[in-house]
């Protein structure tokens, strides 16, 4: 196999792939290399786990057409590490040599017959605009679990919704909700659950591309972006019935400039220390956020806001509550809350079609 390329989209294509062997080879040590396919001008690079494949197509200036398998890491650091500019791959026998400027590698190969073949889903494929996906899939993936031992939870159910998409993430102490109007995707009842991880790397993919194509098979998915394939298994199981956490009405809403609470809860968490919560003490028009960290100090701010209903004091990990503010769309949010030991609610001013649900924390 031989081929030319520019350094840049090399490594590109590189990277790509490679963020799906994460070390997560196990028993097949071939999965710690990037599979490197080689037909006239154009260039496969496929990276695989097993669980989750990335394949990344670009045009090269081909010579001889074949397949290496060359380990992930190795030959990433390589081409970042080359000058800008043209990149020579030769693969002969046993042993890659990777050229650029006055650089010469010389690294040995896997070979190519033990890696697996991965079979990508053969249903109808359906195409939906890349920035809504890319917004909604921003807005709900961080709400996903990175637990491993509750997988039910890492996943992102995507299922139908009117005449549209729903997403839907929790870790069972927030919960975010998107639709997506008009991206009809499934059948009336529908839903499936994917990875969170393949997800991001979708999010990754997306960039400025127009639209995406989604196929959905009864095991796997795939995200088809540009020269980017992002293919998954789905999780089997049942995502938690999250409905009926959501109230129907609330007795007190609070609306604020949504910058302005994200830059005070981003000082006030500064004294949040092990775990600390920050305090959301809500009165007419007034906000007081509270962080207090036994044996390191304390701190306050306050901000004008609009409240309706009765005083309460609220308290919330101020992470997730910035996760939901950073999710939420438009100038102002409205905090949504019943009493101080119930979910609050999380709404952008911009839309309607996104909510962001957040456990409280207990403080004496």
């Amino acid at each position: 196999m031989k081929f030319r390329c520019e350094r840049d989209v090399l490594a590109d294509a590189v990277g790509s792939a490679g963020r799906a062997t994460s070390g997560r080879g196990g028993a097949l040590p071939v999965l710690a290399g990037l599979r490197l396919r080689l037909e006239g001008d154009h260039l496969e690079v496929t990276g695989s786990d097993l669980d989750l494949t990335v394949t990344a197509e670009i045009e090269v200036a081909g010579g001889d057409d074949g397949v290496a398998v060359i380990p992930a890491r190795l030959l990433a650091d390589i081409v970042r590490a080359l000058e800008p500019g043209a990149v020579n791959v030769t693969v002969e026998a046993d042993e890659a040599t990777i050229t650029g400027g006055r650089s010469e590698f010389s690294v040995n190969v896997i070979p190519p017959e033990e890696y697996p073949q991965i079979a990508e889903p053969t249903a109808d494929s359906v195409t939906l605009s890349a920035a809504a996906l890319a917004d909604g899939l921003r807005q709900v993936v961080p709400a996903a679990s990175n637990d491993d031992n509750r997988l039910i939870l890492t996943g992102v159910q995507l299922a139908a919704e009117g005449d549209g998409l729903r997403l839907v993430a929790t870790d069972s102490y927030r919960l975010a909700v998107r639709d997506l109007a008009g991206q009809s995707v499934l059948e009336e009842g529908q839903a499936v659950l994917v990875p969170s991880r393949a997800l991001a790397e979708v999010i990754r993919s997306l960039g400025d591309a127009s639209e995406v194509t989604l196929v959905l098979g009864a095991q796997d998915a795939t995200f088809r972006i540009g020269g980017v394939r992002v293919t998954t298994r789905l999780i089997t199981g049942d995502f938690p019935n999250y409905r009926g956490l959501i109230p129907d009405t609330q007795a007190n809403t609070l609306t604020v400039d949504r910058q302005a609470l994200i830059d005070a809860v981003r000082r006030v968490k500064l004294m949040a220390r092990e775990s600390t919560p920050v305090r959301l003490e809500m009165t007419h028009n007034a906000l007081e956020l509270v962080a207090v960290t036994q044996d390191v100090g304390h701190a306050s701010e306050q901000l004008d806001v609009s409240f309706e209903g009765e005083g309460l004091t609220i308290a919330f990990n101020p992470d997730y509550l910035l996760d939901g503010l950073d999710a939420a769309r438009g100038d102002e949010v409205r905090v949504e809350t019943i009493g101080d030991n119930k979910p609050a609610v999380l709404r952008g001013s911009e839309a309607d079609d996104f909510l962001y649900l957040l456990m409280p924390v207990r403080v004496s």
